[in-house]
């Protein structure tokens, strides 16, 4: 059973690193689009399209959450001159166990995007590899970086400050508005989304009007069922901690435990943190409140880490501040619907143990920006529906080819 879960987390690891190895090896750095707002309309100079307010629609484009793909999708739409409205439960700071390892190809692309300054000036580290740990052995695999930038790694770093940056930058578009509310229903009108039904944060029930509506309401969606059919699988659940003051064998490295009865990953998201997660097989763990948790931790998984992290997780577990989180996974199977497209993990999970998730979601953006650019306007709802039809195509097609490079030599 132990060599099963070993074998299934390498061949997802894999997997994993050829997807960012097909992305840094297809990725081209483009210029973004400044923008400037007039009162009849909205400019874009990277296009030069100026398109007139319509006193039906109060937007371009609604986007249902504003965590990392939906603040990404904000800049960049708003960036070529969208009109676009975003709606988030919680305008604060996130504080998450995951998505805090973007790997290189999630980096270029976020240099395709315009959107490297937002892992700046939040004390994100530097990622070159990865350092395998097995029955007291290790070795050391580094990303094939050797061609690009020095400026090109992967990225460490507290998730809701990566996603509070973007957030904050989406907001200095003039014609990106971010509101605080929960969305409860998508306002459909035969057959096409028109909108949101959603609640301000006073609770007030609100209605929101956009030709493109794209939720990106995260792993926990109440709306990916009007757009998919979700078979949502949970294979184990994470078990956080945070190591501070002590370093990692490998600097610069996320370090993958290959233990018994699955891996323990630790990866630096400051220069004072590490995150540690537990990979505990199942969806029950050992209880946290009444002792059973610490005790798994210490006896359990303690003396299989490596000895230059032991005090520290110790002291971490001695702390108490221990949390969990499932690991869930998607695939993606959409209903086409006019006037409305799933995004991030609201549409397609993978297990955090591949490290993916975000870089598939800034992909899948890449993707739908330049599909969208040549449609001048949202409003034509027939030419609309069937540009959001090849983006799933067109996203399947370059799955696809991920998958056939892992049969390559």
């Amino acid at each position: 059973m132990v060599d099963q879960g070993i074998l299934g987390w390498i061949f997802a690891c894999l997997l994993g690193f050829v997807v960012f190895r097909s992305v840094l090896l297809k990725n081209k750095k483009k210029g973004g689009a400044s923008v400037e707002i007039r009162d009849e309309c909205v400019k874009s100079t990277a296009n030069g399209e100026c398109r007139s307010k319509t006193a039906y629609e109060e937007a371009d484009v609604i986007i249902v959450g504003a965590g990392v793909a939906g603040a990404a999708l904000a800049n960049t739409l708003g960036k070529d001159g969208r009109r676009v409205r975003v709606i988030e439960r919680d305008l604060t700071e996130p504080d998450r166990i995951v998505g805090e390892l973007l790997q290189p190809g999630g980096y270029l692309k976020l240099i395709e995007l315009g959107l490297q300054d937002c892992v700046e000036e939040i004390d994100a580290q530097r990622v070159f590899g990865y350092a395998l740990f097995k029955d007291g052995k290790n070795t050391k695999l580094s990303y094939p970086l050797e061609k690009f930038d020095s400026d090109v790694s992967g990225r460490s770093f507290h998730n809701g400050r990566f996603i509070q940056r973007m957030r904050e930058k989406a907001a200095t578009l003039p014609n990106v508005q971010l509101e605080q509310g929960t969305v409860t229903s998508l306002l459909e009108e035969k057959g096409t989304i028109r909108g949101v039904n959603y609640k301000t944060k006073d609770g007030e029930t609100m209605t929101a009007y956009a030709p493109l509506t794209i939720v990106c309401d995260g792993c926990f969606s109440n709306l990916r069922r009007s757009l998919c059919t979700p078979k949502v699988d949970v294979p184990s659940c994470f078990v956080g901690l945070l190591l501070e003051d002590c370093e990692l064998p490998f600097a610069n490295h996320g370090h993958v435990v290959l233990a018994d009865p699955s891996p323990i990953l630790f990866y630096r998201i400051s220069s004072t943190e590490i995150r540690c997660l537990v990979d505990v097989p199942g969806q029950k763990v050992p209880s946290i409140s009444n002792g059973e948790m610490a005790k798994y931790l210490k006896t359990v998984v303690a003396p299989q880490i490596p000895p230059e992290l032991y005090d520290g997780f110790i002291a971490a577990i001695n702390k108490g501040n221990i949390r969990t989180m499932p690991n869930r996974s998607m695939p993606a199977a959409p209903h086409p619907t006019p006037g409305a497209l799933l995004m991030g993990d609201a549409f397609n999970m993978r297990h955090p143990l591949t490290g993916g998730g975000m870089t598939v979601a800034l992909s899948d953006i890449v993707v739908l920006r330049d599909l969208l650019r040549p449609l001048h306007d949202l409003n034509d709802a027939a030419t609309l529906c069937k540009y959001l039809e090849s983006f799933y195509t067109l996203r399947k097609v370059s799955l696809k080819l991920v998958s056939l490079e892992l049969l390559l030599p």
